[in-house]
């Protein structure tokens, strides 16, 4: 949703425009099943809706395609439309698009309904101890500033300080200062011309024994490099519960 959503508001930038989010049940019979190339049954559809842009039909035909983007250099990895399509389709559903270019774009994810019984409890998660920070230094590069906002402001409850940048280049200069730093946390898509992999790479040049903690919403071996992470990089990968996030920068600090 998070992905669907920025993509629209990118769509409408600068004029804006509304941005509309609508849930339906929605039962598929023979032919509409077989339009959306899905079994027949009952699904729970999500549209998003801009009154931005619009995509022609060939820009829409490669719309899920990895790495493909039509923003500007720095700005898309072309990755966040390739994980929706692979989240929704390994859950046995689809996506769809229909846009009209000038009028806007509404993705549509078709996802089966689940029809058992829900849990009768939702299990406690196991209460984290009172461990704090000591003031030690987390280095936050995340370009999405709630998300960024978020990290940080958990971080800090926790005893740390943190210092958080929106790109790489940004980041890195952090990195080549005398500045202390216990602990580089880092999306891996970020814009700026340098993602956080090679943030990373360049800052252990200067600092060997540098801490890394990669952030990615997409494959994992794709994000850091066909899984080839040295020696004190760890990676968490999204949706994370930001209580997890804190335990795993806890637990690298700590290590």
């Amino acid at each position: 949703m998070l992905n669907l959503c920025i993509n629209a508001r990118d769509a409408m930038s600068p004029q804006g425009g509304r941005l509309t989010i609508e849930t339906a049940n929605k039962w598929l019979d023979d032919r509409a099943a077989t339009e959306r190339e899905l079994a027949p049954g009952q699904y729970i559809s999500v549209c998003v809706t801009d009154t931005g842009a619009g995509m022609a039909p060939d820009v829409a035909a490669r719309a899920f395609d990895p790495f493909f983007t039509t923003k500007p250099m720095g700005q898309g990895t072309g990755l966040g439309l390739s994980m929706v399509y692979g989240f929704v389709r390994q859950s046995g559903g689809q996506v769809r698009i229909y846009s009209v270019p000038g009028e806007g774009t509404t993705m549509c994810l078709y996802l089966p309904r689940y029809l058992g019984d829900a849990d009768a409890e939702v299990p406690e998660l196991p209460a984290m101890d009172d461990h704090r920070g000591e003031g030690e230094v987390v280095l936050v590069i995340e370009d999405e500033s709630i998300i960024r906002g978020l990290i940080a402001e958990e971080l800090e409850n926790l005893g740390y300080r943190v210092v958080s940048v929106g790109d790489g280049p940004a980041g890195l200069h952090v990195l080549q200062s005398g500045r202390r730093v216990d602990l580089l946390l880092t999306d891996v898509g970020l814009p700026g011309g340098l993602n956080g992999r090679q943030v990373a790479d360049a800052a252990r040049v200067t600092r060997p024994g540098l801490k890394v903690l990669f952030i990615t919403g997409y494959a994992e071996n794709a994000a850091v490099g066909n899984g080839l992470l040295e020696y004190g990089m760890e990676v968490i990968t999204k949706p994370f519960d930001v209580g997890a996030l804190a335990a795993k920068v806890r637990e690298m600090i700590e290590r």
